[in-house]
């Protein structure tokens, strides 16, 4: 008589915490790719991006729109060209306010934060207490994407996977613009 084998029960998914930074092309577009295999999977997905401007209509923002992947654009635009500086900290603060809700409902099987490390890396929030909320409220099973420049060291280390991107040819310091399609 032959017995049937009996499979371990699958352990839960634990979530992972992925951060792309550093000076090079590709954070968030590496970010992208993840949300695309993601989407592939039946995953439920939000994008929350805290720079860029919400009036803007890049070609990520259509084909998300397309894809009914939930979409969030809250910032005013690159803060270099900020000319309210006080009004972009303000927006990256009500974007925080709004990934916590995303993060903390238990909604999503993937939440990404694009450009978060910037309002980190210019004190518009503690990522001391970024970190401790996060340790306190997303759910063990939700992969969060961190991406953007300047990650702090305190996010690295919390970091289960940290790339950094480098720079070593660009077509900008060659004298061509942003490409649609590629850059946007």
């Amino acid at each position: 008589m032959q017995t049937k084998q009996i499979k371990p029960p699958k352990e839960p998914r634990k979530g992972m915490v992925l951060v792309y930074t550093g000076a090079g092309k590709g954070k968030t577009t590496a970010a992208l790719g993840l949300i695309l295999r993601a989407w592939g999977r039946n995953f439920q997905t939000c994008v929350i991006q805290f720079i860029k401007a919400s009036t803007g209509r890049w070609g990520e923002v259509k084909a998300a729109r397309d894809l009914a992947i939930e979409w969030h654009t809250i910032g005013d635009g690159f803060t270099w060209k900020s000319r309210n500086m006080e009004e972009t900290a303000r927006h990256a603060v009500n974007g925080w306010l709004l990934a916590q809700q995303k993060i903390s409902s238990d909604a999503y099987d993937l939440v990404i934060l694009d450009e978060f490390t910037y309002p980190l890396h210019f004190g518009w929030l503690n990522t001391g207490e970024v970190i401790s909320w996060l340790k306190e409220n997303k759910p063990a099973h939700l992969h969060l994407v961190i991406t953007g420049r300047y990650a702090p060291t305190e996010l690295i280390d919390y970091a289960d996977l940290v790339t950094e991107m480098q720079e070593i040819k660009h077509p900008f310091t060659q004298g061509f613009k942003a490409t649609p399609g590629i850059d946007f």
